[in-house]
């Protein structure tokens, strides 16, 4: 992606400063004025670690020795807390029940096979039964969706919306839902097995051939070597499935997604499709539109299969999905399931990962998607920027290039695919990632993503098997120490935080409560990084300027990567910004609203204007001109 990048960067730099030799009247067109809702900001919480007190962390533990988290432990008080740090909605990862090495037979629910199965406590992406809940997450495992229910109404009692997730793309090697409607078929059920593909299998065969796990390597094996029952390099599987990520092996390879297989919807292996797709231009079509074209048309069997589950969980007071590897499900079905989900709720949060620039506007327009992550493009630019060799020229080209959907376009500095940023192997230092979170918060009219933890700059140092550190395991039971911390052994009250820890929830509190509430965020944006970068003294490559505006609130944003140095410059505001804000030859002043403690002067100059700005290492400022 960094060549897709560094392309763009070039072409829309020359764009950029060409605009700076246009006349005032030209560059008074370039900016928009755009009336957007006020901003998101999503908390993503990995549920069955949230409320776990238990310290033990033993590699490879079992629920006993390691300890879980509850659904209970999202207490009115836990909650409340999360949304006073300027949370809007939350994401339960790892809801959907999926495999376990935990004895639930008790309960009806079948054990599952460690041979198919990563870590100990399962991968939330091989969901096993859409139709309840992981059974390691209530306190009376018969009453669990019950006690999933009450969590939906707590959430909701404190002002917040639900988002959970569905993976399309593949489910779990032993899926089998024991908590179905009784009119519900299982995904496989009715398939005809003897063939490679049809239309309405749910699942692609390798007839005539069994599975086989794979052969291990590194010296891995299940649950680190530990004796169990089925653990014997077995699984009965036959004929072999297609592997979730489309290995067509039919014994896969260890970095394959062995313990998932491929759902069908409608795609034959040579890559024909087998179902009607959209009119040239029904993309600007709104959501009615896309629902009303599907209603006479037949469609493979696994997308009334995802859209019947949706609609099942929207029943129970879910607002909305976070949606795994959207991009490799074809399109039409999302505007097939999309579209009934917003007949059913037209305000259901729809989020998608998907990672391929040249895909976003079809999941957008034709999926009907509400977001996507911006990973490929703002987070790894903003990563290599945080540790050092990056440059913050890059940004502005990409914030240029996404301007037609940048209200879609979900920011984020961690979520659980991704490195900690108080890791050696991102940042080292969480507090080299606050000027990131600034710009990721406050550059566009998009949703910001938060991750449990990163508030109080949790490492993701821990070795609890499955998978490497770095990353807080998504894999095996697990406490989170900096999180734990803040819990304060259910009190919710940061009672055991570091003087550091505090301090940096301090500054993500004031930052996301600014940014749901800036009416300034929700709407105008314009570069001046590239305008000061040509005609500002000391201004350079670690910081980033731009400014942000709506009729009553004017923003200048600066921020300072450089973790050693501070900068004393005059930033500059250029004839377009002068012109836009009606500023006169007057004293104006300007505050910092992170912190309150900073104010300077806004110097005009005929149609020029500076601002004398004193910026230390790390920082940024929000600077509100009166």
């Amino acid at each position: 992606m960094k060549k897709i990048v560094f392309k763009l960067t070039g072409i829309v730099l020359f764009f950029l400063l060409a605009c700076g030799n246009r006349s005032k009247k030209e560059t008074q067109s370039q900016i928009p004025s755009v009336k957007l809702p006020k901003k998101h900001v999503v908390y993503q919480v990995f549920t069955r670690l949230f409320g776990n007190t238990n310290t033990t962390n033993k590699p490879w533990g079992t629920i006993e020795e390691n300890g879980v988290g509850k659904f209970n432990d999202f207490t009115e008080k836990a909650l409340t807390e999360i949304k006073d740090l300027g949370v809007t909605h939350i994401w339960y990862t790892g809801v959907p029940h999926h495999d376990v090495i935990t004895d639930y037979t008790q309960y009806g629910i079948s054990n599952d096979d460690p041979d198919v199965v990563k870590g100990r406590a399962g991968s939330p992406y091989a969901v096993k039964d859409y139709y309840n809940v992981n059974p390691d997450l209530a306190v009376n495992v018969e009453n669990r969706i019950e006690e999933f229910e009450a969590l939906i109404e707590r959430t909701h009692a404190v002002g917040l919306k639900v988002i959970i997730d569905i993976v399309p793309n593949h489910v779990a090697r032993n899926y089998k839902s024991i908590s179905k409607p009784e009119h519900v078929k299982d995904f496989g059920e009715e398939d005809d097995t003897t063939l490679t593909y049809h239309v309405n299998n749910n699942f692609y065969y390798n007839p005539n051939e069994a599975f086989a796990v794979p052969q291990w390597e590194d010296g891995y094996s299940p649950l680190g070597g530990e004796p169990h029952v089925l653990s014997d390099g077995k699984f009965d599987e036959y004929p072999a499935k297609w592997t979730g990520n489309g290995s067509r092996l039919s014994r896969p390879k260890m970095g394959d997604w062995y313990e998932t297989v491929k759902v069908n919807y409608g795609i034959r292996p040579d890559g024909e499709k087998d179902f009607d797709v959209l009119p040239e231009g029904f993309e600007n079509n709104d959501f009615k539109a896309h629902f009303e074209f599907w209603k006479d048309k037949t469609v493979p069997n696994s997308w009334m299969k995802f859209k019947d589950i949706a609609l099942y969980w929207l029943n129970k007071g879910v607002d909305g999905f976070r949606y795994d590897m959207a991009e490799m499900v074809p399109v039409e079905f999302w505007s097939y399931m999309n579209s009934a989900i917003k007949m059913k709720n037209p305000d259901a949060f729809l989020l998608a990962e998907v990672y391929n620039p040249a895909l976003y506007r079809d999941y957008l327009k034709k999926g009907k998607m509400d977001y996507l992550y911006d990973k490929v493009q703002l987070y790894d630019t903003l990563k290599h920027i945080i540790q050092g060799h990056g440059k913050t020229d890059h940004v502005p080209p990409i914030l240029e290039e996404l301007q037609d959907i940048e209200h879609h376009m979900l920011h984020f500095l961690e979520n659980h695919d991704e490195q900690r940023l108080s890791s050696p192997d991102f940042a080292g230092d969480a507090k080299k990632g606050k000027p990131a979170m600034v710009v990721s918060a406050t550059s566009t009219t998009a949703p910001t993503m938060l991750y449990f933890g990163q508030e109080v700059g949790e490492d993701g140092s821990e070795e609890t098997g499955f998978g490497d550190p770095t990353r807080t395991t998504i894999f095996d039971y697990a406490g989170v120490p900096a999180h734990q911390r803040w819990m304060n052994n259910g009190a919710f009250d940061g009672g055991q935080l570091t003087k550091a820890e505090r301090e940096l929830r301090d500054f993500y509190k004031r930052l996301l409560n600014f940014t749901i509430h800036s009416s300034a965020l929700a709407g105008n944006y314009q570069d001046i990084h590239i305008f000061n970068r040509k005609h500002t003294k000391d201004y350079n490559s670690k910081l980033l300027s731009y400014v942000r505006w709506s009729e009553d609130e004017r923003l200048v944003i600066l921020s300072n990567f450089d973790h050693q140095k501070g900068y004393r410059l005059n930033l500059a505001l250029p004839e377009n910004v002068v012109a836009a804000w009606r500023l006169q030859e007057q004293n104006l002043k300007a505050t910092d609203q992170l912190y309150e403690q900073y104010t300077t002067d806004v110097v005009v100059e005929g149609d020029r204007a500076f601002i004398p700005i004193d910026i230390k290492p790390l920082e940024s400022l929000i600077l509100k001109l009166e």
